[in-house]
Formats: structure tokens, C-alpha cells, sequence
């Protein structure tokens, strides 16, 4: 397993990528940082390849991306226009390619949750169709998708690796696997017997302290049942910590104890 950093959650108004946390993150010892796909999209081209240069002289790689889709990019309901998802997964899916990315992040609650009173087996297929259509991007560029279930505080669609799975089923594209996020898992009391069952599936990590969704400072031993659970099924991909922190330089290096649970 490789130890990554979500470093949007660090990120501010006025750098909602998290950029400036790039050189922290790889002096702290993380092998790859995560980069938000939506924010990294409002760069213009020169913030772009700013971004790519900064990444090049840090000397850490982005191996993945969260924040699929932003808000204004609707995925279910009566407003979906699809040329206009298309067109958005085009340019993102190639500006992931060229960060180095090798897995979308599909939480995406903004863009994909049912409006009241839509029919929601109407919005599972529209949900469906774009992951079809993000698959003949990804595909081509050796990337995969991963399903992010949500809790419901934040989300009212797909909310455990159950429906990650269902919809996985329905969309039917060979790009497309599952996310485990800890928080989100602990937040929705999901069975560590549904974790097993779906470990052939998963293809990314997202980790969390469920209180507060911060960093982790020290062990715990459901740290330990969590990440036994992944070593027992075989996972050896990317764990990303997904957190706030209030101190963000001090908690990068805190939480590299993680991975002691890799072997």
C-alpha cells in the first residue's frame, strides 16, 4: 500500500486546490498527493501548468483525484444536459491523465444528488450513464473510477459499498470500482462483513478520524480491524487521508504512523 494526502481538505477560498501543502506533504514522507479534479478545472491554462511544474520541482506525484464533478455539472434530475457532462468529462479526464492520475474519485454529492420529488430509479440510470460515458474517457487513459459511498448527512444517493456496488453492476464498464472511505463507512455503521465481501472490488482508500473527520494522531485498534481486513483481502493500492486539520503541517507528519498497518 502507498500513504497519500487529499490535500483539498487542507485548501482554503483562496486555494481550494490545496497547492500549498504540495512541498509539506512530501517533506512529511507521503508517497503521492490526491488533488481535487473539480477546482483543479477552474485553473486556466497558466495555473494548469503552474500546478504541473510545482508537482515536478516537489518531487511527489498525484496518483489520484477526488472531487470528480462540481456542483454546476448535474448528473441527475430534470436539468442533466448531457453534451455538457461529456464536454466536462473530456477536459477533466485529460488534465487527471496529465497530473499522472490513476484513479477518479466519483463521490461527487453536489453534482449527483436526487432533487426532491424526481424519481430516484430514473436517477440511478442517469448516475449509470455517466459513468458509461466517463469510462470511454478513463479507459483509453488506463485510469479507473471509483465509487465513493457517502454518509447521509451528506449525501441521499449511494450510500454504502451495497449501492456503490449495485450501481457499479448497473453501469457495467470495466473501468469502474468501488471506494472504501473509513469516515463515510464508520458514519454509516456498515458491517466489516460487507468489506470483506466487497474487497475484490475495491480499488482506492480514503481515511479518516471518524470524529471530527481529522487526521489521525495515534493508533487505535479499529485502525487496526479496519486495515486487517484490507491486507486480508488482498488490497495493496493507494490510502489517501481525507481529514481537516486545524494544524495541517504537524498533522501530515502526526498520521504517517498508518503505516504500520500496511504489512
Amino acid at each position: 500500500m502507498k500513504l497519500g494526502c487529499c490535500l483539498n481538505m487542507l485548501g482554503n477560498s483562496g486555494d481550494p486546490v490545496g497547492r500549498s501543502y504540495i512541498g509539506a506533504a512530501q517533506k512529511a514522507g507521503y508517497d503521492y498527493v490526491e488533488l481535487p479534479l473539480a477546482q483543479v478545472m477552474e485553473l486556466d491554462r497558466q495555473g494548469f501548468d503552474g500546478l504541473l511544474e510545482q508537482l515536478r520541482e516537489s518531487g511527489i506525484c498525484c496518483r489520484a483525484c477526488n472531487n470528480f464533478f462540481p456542483a454546476s455539472v448535474r448528473l441527475t434530475g430534470g436539468d442533466v444536459r448531457p453534451g455538457k457532462v461529456k464536454d466536462y468529462l473530456q477536459r477533466a479526464v485529460e488534465r487527471a491523465s496529465m497530473l499522472g492520475a490513476e484513479v477518479i474519485v466519483f463521490g461527487s454529492s453536489g453534482a449527483k444528488n436526487v432533487p426532491e420529488g424526481f424519481d430516484r430509479k430514473r436517477a440511478w440510470e442517469q448516475i449509470a450513464d455517466t459513468l458509461r460515458w466517463a469510462d470511454a474517457c478513463t479507459l483509453a487513459a488506463g485510469i479507473r473510477i471509483a465509487i465513493e459511498p457517502l454518509n447521509r448527512q451528506e449525501s441521499n444517493i449511494i450510500l454504502n459499498l451495497t449501492e456503490g456496488e449495485e450501481l457499479r453492476r448497473m453501469a457495467k464498464v470495466p473501468s469502474v470500482r468501488l471506494l472504501v472511505d473509513y469516515y463515510h463507512f464508520t458514519m454509516e455503521a456498515e458491517e466489516t462483513e460487507t468489506l470483506r465481501k466487497r474487497m475484490p472490488e475495491i480499488a482506492h482508500v480514503h481515511f479518516a478520524e471518524p470524529e471530527g473527520r481529522s487526521f489521525p494522531e495515534r493508533p487505535k485498534e479499529q485502525y487496526e480491524r479496519f486495515f486487517q481486513i484490507l491486507r486480508a483481502g488482498g488490497y495493496d493500492g493507494l490510502v489517501s487521508v481525507e481529514a481537516y486539520a486545524k494544524e495541517p503541517e504537524q498533522a501530515l507528519r502526526r498520521a504517517v504512523f498508518l503505516r504500520e498497518y500496511f504489512e
